[in-house]
């Protein structure tokens, strides 16, 4: 029996725990977010070891792995900046950044063809430090540590982050879909 089916059901799951992560926050549980924030953090990480390792990469998984990370960060993020663990602004510049990202892929897949699903190093950097931005937050907000200026600093890197990642998005999708649209000419 193949397990193939795995890595895309880790990734649902992501997208289930989404919902109490966002309520647990809200609710001023830090600790409990902290540990359903973390389980599905982890889960992107065993997906996608699952997925490379096993072979058992899907079209679908490809795409819906990203979303999942975007989904669980941006609701994380919203919910950071409703409890004031997060400034308004650095949620709202993550979530354009992902707005921005989502629509040109959307446009890409129509006016040119499918996406490929893999996404920047700088843009997995960034995802990186805003998965640490939510994590020393709620870990701040449940235990007092790591001191502020760790969130402070954090929080610096996750905006210069966020605009280098969505510059360099913008300007290799276009250049992309220049060369398409050239090689279509042809």
């Amino acid at each position: 029996m193949s397990l193939n089916w795995l890595p895309n059901a880790i990734t649902l799951l992501r997208i289930v725990l989404v919902g109490p992560v966002v309520w647990l926050i809200i609710r001023g549980d830090y600790a409990y977010a902290l540990l359903l924030f973390f389980v599905a953090g982890f889960s992107d990480g065993v997906d996608g070891f699952l997925a490379k390792k096993f072979g058992w990469r899907t079209r679908f998984g490809a795409l819906i792995d990203p979303l999942a990370d975007k989904l669980l960060v941006a609701c994380a993020f919203i919910s950071l900046v409703y409890v004031g663990l997060a400034p308004l602004w650095l949620g709202v510049l993550v979530i354009a950044r992902d707005i921005v990202i989502i629509g040109g892929a959307t446009a890409y897949n129509f006016l040119v063809g499918p996406v490929p699903g893999e996404p920047t190093r700088i843009s997995k950097f960034n995802t990186g430090l805003e998965l640490l931005f939510v994590l020393f937050s709620l870990v701040r907000a449940a235990w007092s540590w790591p001191p502020q200026i760790t969130i402070l600093v954090l929080g610096a890197a996750v905006y210069v982050t966020v605009v280098i990642s969505g510059i360099d998005y913008v300007w290799s999708w276009s250049k992309r879909a220049r060369a398409a649209s050239k090689a279509a000419k042809r």
